[in-house]
């Protein structure tokens, strides 16, 4: 398909005609519309105005921030997803299939079983292993209802210290109170810290929004059954510890409520 010619580009002032832009004069009028023909120059096969060194300028800084300009928009594509919220849903899930489909266990990925003792990373990791898909399906469901609303208000680098400081925060709660007011056999392992953070911090934040608007009113009766059940877990689990939970939904609570004095809710 052979390449169309120039367009007519240059408006004349006087009489309004589209004129090439390689001519000095309008050819309907006669106005004289530049002082000297542009210089050409061949690129390929076409043919097109030399650039003198403010144009090529211009021309690379209007290229520069097209590509700043789409950067941008790809950068906000993928804050507006919920990536941290897909992740803690996703890593507890491939943890589960290792330790299924390996000679792994729990204790190898992380669990808290007696003093961590020097083991600190096992704070972080606890969190995320699960023993029980029961165990599971419970803190993944509030995670995967709670956690992406907060995210789209706080943004995924809040969410993800949110996450981490509900999870260790919650197992160092549950070593320490564990060792120091149990007979030293600790238990701990799993998101319900996690969990019963990403409610409170939700609660929290729609709470702020309904006092600013009265109209953007939420279910405090789902929320308080939702509480209910994933503090209850302890009961049945015994790797959710009670102390874990607690410690999750007051750091989960303290965030989203920082986040809604200081105005990071969209």
């Amino acid at each position: 398909m052979a390449e169309a010619g120039p367009e007519l580009s240059v408006v004349c002032k006087s009489c309004g005609s589209e004129v090439s832009p390689y001519v000095t004069e309008c050819p309907y009028c006669g106005t004289r519309l530049r002082k000297r023909a542009p210089k050409l120059e061949r690129v390929g096969d076409e043919v097109r105005v030399r650039e003198d060194r403010r144009d090529r300028r211009r021309r690379r800084l209007a290229e520069r921030r097209s590509r700043l300009a789409e950067r941008r928009e790809m950068t906000e594509s993928l804050t507006a997803r919920p990536v941290i919220s897909i992740l803690a849903l996703a890593v507890p899930a491939v943890a589960v299939v290792v330790v299924r489909a390996s000679n792994l266990t729990v204790v190898d990925l992380g669990s808290i079983v007696g003093p961590v003792g020097d083991e600190w990373w096992r704070y972080l990791a606890a969190p995320f292993v699960y023993d029980d898909l029961g165990y599971l399906f419970a803190c993944g469901l509030a995670v995967a209802i709670f956690l992406p609303p907060v995210e789209r208000r706080v943004g995924s680098i809040a969410t993800l210290l949110l996450l981490l400081g509900c999870g260790a925060l919650g197992m160092l709660a549950a070593d320490g109170v564990g060792t120091s007011l149990g007979d030293g056999v600790v238990l701990a392992s799993g998101g319900n810290g996690i969990a019963l953070g990403a409610l409170a911090a939700y609660a929290v934040l729609r709470d702020a929004e309904h006092r600013a608007d009265p109209t953007a009113d939420y279910d405090r009766m789902a929320l308080a059954v939702a509480a209910i059940v994933l503090l209850l877990l302890p009961v049945v689990e015994d790797y959710a510890s009670v102390w874990a939970g607690l410690v999750g939904g007051l750091v989960g609570a303290g965030c989203g409520l920082a986040a809604a004095l200081g105005g990071r809710t969209a």
